[in-house]
């Protein structure tokens, strides 16, 4: 009997779908059963060739040898994975498989992963595509029924293609060259190198920035506070004479010279795409862009309690709307079953705000699954961006916020002074959250007091203030995703401010996060408490790098191509010529350019290897010691910053030393050897298993699954052999 093959992305999502499929003999690497067999990748499986693979002489990094432009493109297995791949082309080549199911991820990568599995392996019989939106039993069986012709999805496999090839061309020429040129680790790319660009702009506004003391008048009248606004309706002044004079003839009494009673609306914010609730998360959590990403890929494949969460809608289409109900009554636990059941009395649901064909693309915004969770299976980080999703879904479901914006115009000595206040008349969609969440649109107000037009109050006091006028503020995650997806708003220039409105921005909301993680772990830039600062090297990279590559306006231009290249109506080839031609005259800039890269983080300890003194870096999990030849590629690790707390002021503490001399060091100057800390670990209930566990997590790194990063790092392993 004829069987068709399911390829999922990743072993856990294989596994859920054979056992929703009913496949349940084991083999290596795949499942089985009557109809179906299952198996998986493990992410990409198959990659694009190294340069060497093309030629001999691309195996050294020369500039002499740039750039390096291929004319058909190649792909090979990736070594570490080979032997799942052999597992996979095996399924493929059984003669009683008929057809290949595509099941890996509902998007541009995951297609991109199956293609080249297919391409590699030579699959050459009929093909599906398993498209669905959530990881439930009821999508995966649904999903089953409804499989759609591969053929749809070409010109998306040819986008994901056309965007990997655009960085292997782009980012090894440049990377190479600035490397060469320099002869220091330097990386740059298509998204990368303009990303950093906006935090080194960021950065320099602020160092050139000059405050300025500004002044204002308020006064105390009648329970309430006003504020003097001149005939601009400006509250600040520079003059701090002309407001001290004011403040001088405001005494005595004031008039109340109007009254103004505006009623308004406030309609609940859309649901979540990945990038705002990214944005939230940092607000909220200070999770970074990755961590946020990780936490919902849990909340989606191992819990499936949440929907796609690689999306760029904030809308469902209408064809969702009937699972509404089965959703809601899927979260109707804890503190959100008061706010579900009154939704779900309030009938026919308010979908107004929710429902938007035009809007949804390849999958809708992030919403509840129609499973109901068992919150304590959830960890902590779970738990906090599952509230962030409920919450807003049923806010989105709920009535506007309505309020009544009274504000007063007050004369003092013929000087105005304006004084605002608000009153609750409905919650509607605030309901559904605490008094500790906050909305960047809210103001602060003051409760007014019953007053009428005419009405003479008496001045309790007035007084001059003060203030400096604040730099532009340093970017966070949460800013710097809102600066990637809208950079038009960084863009003075007329011309550019037009095409940055029309494209998508720098990146996809599935790759931003992995973007931001680069310049962390190229040591470009270092976090401050919540703000992201350049270092000295991503400083002087954004010098270096070609002017056109710092370009938020092509970049994002180039991002749009690529989605139009998706929808069919861009060429692919076109698109990837124009990038071979690019890479040339970037790398021909290099070539031409006198600028010069200095190290001035170099310590006094010399390389054990090749003797050169050691840079000092700040990485994202502590501090190391790196070589600064390429050729060396030495590195050592100094401090980790770990999850252990202090036991006095409960902060985070670093582990600092190797070996048996490990030790942890708060800045509250507490200390405690490793071997101290273990035993204590074990005291508490924890046996060695999850010390060892604590330990090693701390030496994880994101999986850079980059070209330049890749392909730097095997260069260096090769030359430290």
């Amino acid at each position: 009997m004829a069987k068709s093959l399911v390829l999922a992305e990743k072993p856990s999502v294989g596994r859920e779908l054979a056992r929703v499929l009913g496949c349940k003999r084991g083999g290596e690497g795949f499942l089985e059963g009557d109809r179906y067999v299952v198996t998986w990748a493990l992410g990409h499986l198959v990659t694009l060739a190294d340069p060497d693979v093309y030629e001999k002489k691309w195996e050294k990094w020369d500039m002499e040898d740039l750039p390096m432009l291929p004319q058909n493109m190649k792909l090979v297995v990736i070594g570490q994975t080979a032997r799942q791949f052999k597992v996979v082309q095996a399924q493929m080549k059984r003669s009683d498989i008929s057809e290949l199911i595509i099941a890996t991820d509902a998007g541009r990568e995951g297609e991109l992963v199956a293609r080249w599995i297919m391409l590699k392996a030579g699959w050459k019989k009929p093909t599906k595509r398993l498209w669905i939106s959530s990881q439930t039993d009821k999508a995966i069986k649904e999903g089953f029924s409804k499989l759609r012709p591969a053929s749809e999805y070409d010109n998306l496999f040819r986008s994901a293609q056309a965007r990997s090839e655009a960085d292997w061309i782009v980012g090894l020429n440049v990377t190479r060259a600035l490397t060469c040129r320099h002869n220091a680790q330097l990386s740059a790319g298509r998204v990368q190198t303009p990303t950093l660009a906006l935090i080194v702009d960021r950065e320099k506004e602020i160092r050139n920035f000059v405050p300025k003391d500004y002044y204002g008048v308020r006064l105390k009248a009648g329970g309430f506070s006003a504020t003097y606004r001149d005939k601009n309706n400006n509250p600040r002044s520079f003059d701090k004479a002309a407001m001290e004079k004011i403040a001088t003839a405001c005494q005595g009494e004031c008039t109340i010279t109007q009254v103004r009673a505006m009623r308004r609306q406030s309609p609940p914010p859309a649901a979540y795409d990945l990038t705002e609730l990214q944005r939230d998360a940092n607000k909220k959590y200070a999770y970074s862009a990755k961590e946020t990403l990780n936490l919902m890929q849990s909340l989606y494949e191992q819990h499936k309690l949440l929907t796609y969460p690689r999306t760029d809608s904030r809308y469902i289409s209408d064809d969702v709307v009937p699972t509404l109900p089965e959703r809601i009554k899927a979260v109707m636990v804890d503190s959100y079953k008061p706010l579900a059941q009154e939704i779900m009395r309030n009938r026919p649901l308010k979908t107004r705000f929710l429902v938007n064909n035009a809007k949804v693309s390849d999958h809708h915004a992030i919403i509840p699954t129609e499973e109901a969770p068992d919150l304590w299976r959830l960890s902590g980080p779970e738990k906090n961006i599952y509230d962030l999703v409920v919450r807003r879904f049923l806010a989105v479901l709920m009535e506007p916020y309505e309020y009544e914006e009274i504000e007063l115009t007050i004369n003092c000595a013929g000087h105005i002074f304006t004084a605002k206040g608000k009153r609750v008349l409905k919650q509607g969609w605030k309901a559904a959250y605490d008094r500790n969440f906050s909305f960047d649109e809210e103001e602060e107000t003051q409760t007014l007091p019953e007053v009428r037009q005419g009405q003479r109050l008496k001045i309790a006091s007035v007084q001059v203030t003060s203030g400096k006028t604040p730099p532009p503020p340093r970017y966070t995650e949460a800013t710097l995703l809102t600066a990637m997806e809208h950079p038009h708003s960084q863009v003075q220039d007329k011309e550019l401010k037009k095409i940055l409105e029309e494209t998508s921005g720098l990146g996809t909301p599935a790759t931003r996060a992995d973007i931001i993680e680069k310049l962390f772990s190229a040591f470009y830039i270092e976090r401050r408490g919540k703000e992201l600062v350049p270092t000295s090297k991503g400083m002087q990279l954004v010098e270096l790098a070609p002017s056109d590559l710092r370009s938020a306006a092509l970049t994002a231009k180039w991002e749009d191509r690529l989605a139009r290249i998706a929808k069919g109506t861009e060429r692919d080839f076109k698109f990837i010529e124009e990038m071979r031609a690019y890479a040339g005259k970037l790398v021909n800039d290099v070539k031409l350019s006198d600028a010069k890269y200095t190290h001035d983080n170099q310590t006094r300890k010399a390389c054990p290897d090749c003797g050169k003194f050691l840079l000092l870096v700040k990485g994202k999990r502590g501090e190391m010691l790196v070589c600064p030849d390429r050729e060396c590629g030495y590195r050592k690790s100094v401090t980790q910053t770990t999850n252990a707390r202090c036991p006095n002021c409960f902060k985070k503490m670093e582990l600092r030393g190797e070996g048996d001399n490990q030790m942890f060091a708060c800045v509250c100057g507490y200390r405690e050897k490793l071997s101290a800390f273990k035993e204590r670990r074990a005291s508490a209930g924890a046996g060695k298993r999850d010390v060892q566990k604590f330990l090693q997590n701390q030496q994880k790194e994101e999986p850079k699954n980059n070209p330049m990063a890749d392909a730097l790092a095997k260069w260096l392993e090769q030359n430290k052999k």
